[in-house]
C-alpha cells in the first residue's frame, strides 16, 4: 500500500485484533470465524467470536461478492444459519441493484421536440443522443 496520497498512513487498532479462520464447502461459500485476540495473539475472552459469511450472487453483469454477518455462537450454529443470512444478503443486494437501476433510468434526458437532432428543420449535427445526467 502506498501512502503518498494519504494524509496519514493507515494504522492497525491493537485493541481490535482478530484471528481469522476460513471454512468452506468449495461450492456455496465460506464462513470466516473471527476470534478476538490481544497484541500477543492470545484469545481475548472479553470480546465475542464473530462469524462472517461469504458467497457470490451471479448477475448478467458478472458475479457480485456478498459478505454478511452470521449471528451465531459456534461454528455449527453458523453453518445452520448460513442459508438465512445469505438470503438476507441476496435480498438486500437485489434491492440495492434495483434502486441503482431506477436511479439510472430516471436520469435519462430526452431532447424536446424542435430542439433538433432527429433530422428535422433546425437539426443540429450529432444531436438526438440520449444523455445521462
Amino acid at each position: 500500500m502506498t501512502t503518498d496520497k494519504l494524509t496519514a498512513p493507515p494504522t492497525m487498532n491493537p485493541a481490535d485484533l482478530y484471528l481469522e479462520e476460513v471454512f468452506t464447502d468449495r461450492k456455496v461459500g465460506s464462513i470466516r470465524r473471527l476470534t478476538p485476540v490481544d497484541t500477543n495473539g492470545e484469545v481475548d475472552t472479553g470480546r465475542p467470536v464473530l462469524f462472517m459469511g461469504q458467497a457470490q450472487l451471479l448477475t448478467a453483469m458478472g458475479p457480485v461478492p456478498l459478505t454478511f454477518e452470521i449471528p451465531a455462537d459456534s461454528l455449527p450454529q453458523a453453518i445452520d444459519k448460513f442459508p438465512e443470512a445469505a438470503q438476507k444478503a441476496v435480498d438486500h443486494t437485489v434491492d440495492e441493484l434495483e434502486q441503482l437501476r431506477r436511479e439510472a433510468a430516471s436520469s435519462i434526458v430526452i431532447p424536446e421536440p424542435g430542439a433538433g437532432g432527429f433530422g428535422g428543420a433546425g437539426a443540429m449535427p450529432g444531436g438526438g443522443k440520449i444523455q445521462l445526467k
